[in-house]
């Protein structure tokens, strides 16, 4: 997900605009929706760290795989931002650089959270688990958002999306912003799916 995305990215920097910003936000979404329908039989296809621990908020995932999904989503994460460092040195690695002041990234950025996490735990049935709906409705909302908000805060919504980038080129500007915001974002949105559905959204003991 992170080489493909902050590929599209780098490349568009790279090409002088070949891919555009629409390309952009539509390689995210076609990434993550093609990854959901890859692996969510095995694992649930949990590649950011905030759903995961949503998740297990709602008590639809064991707390005790979270640390080894975040684990395995940093891994990930580092690893496909140093072969973009090895291919294009000179370039920010697809980091999430605001391009307005900090507190309304964070105010976007908590939103377009929320919405994706409204989204995932209304299609997603557990875990393990897809629904047959999943990956085109996740992907949507993700190039969704990308398309509208990328150009202002790009759009992260995942902390490992923005923190590896921003370990591997060592450009942290503004990085608490995309540490804190999708966490609050996605929490509310578990909390306002119990309010709405409880019956599906949490189990009994949510």
């Amino acid at each position: 997900m992170i080489f493909c995305g902050c590929g599209a990215m780098v490349i568009n920097d790279f090409t002088g605009g070949t891919i555009t910003h629409p390309g952009v936000a539509i390689t995210w979404g076609l990434i993550v929706m093609a990854m959901i329908y890859a692996f969510g039989d095995i694992s649930g296809a949990h590649f950011n760290p905030a759903v995961t621990v949503g998740f297990a908020v709602a008590k639809k995932f064991s707390w005790n795989e979270v640390p080894k999904y975040i684990g395995s989503q940093f891994i990930g994460a580092i690893a496909a931002s140093l072969v973009l460092l090895f291919l294009f040195p000179e370039s920010d690695l697809g980091a999430t650089i605001p391009s307005i002041e900090p507190m309304k990234v964070f105010i976007i950025e908590l939103l377009l959270s929320f919405f994706l996490m409204v989204v995932i735990i209304n299609v997603s049935t557990g875990s393990k688990e897809i629904g047959p709906i999943a990956g085109i409705a996740i992907g949507s909302v993700i190039l969704l958002e990308a398309m509208f908000a990328g150009p202002l805060t790009k759009a992260s919504m995942n902390p490992i999306r923005s923190l590896a980038p921003a370990l591997a080129s060592g450009n942290f500007t503004h990085l608490w912003v995309y540490l804190t915001a999708p966490f609050i974002g996605m929490f509310l949105a578990v909390f306002s799916c119990k309010l709405v559905k409880s019956d599906n959204c949490c189990d009994d003991k949510c």
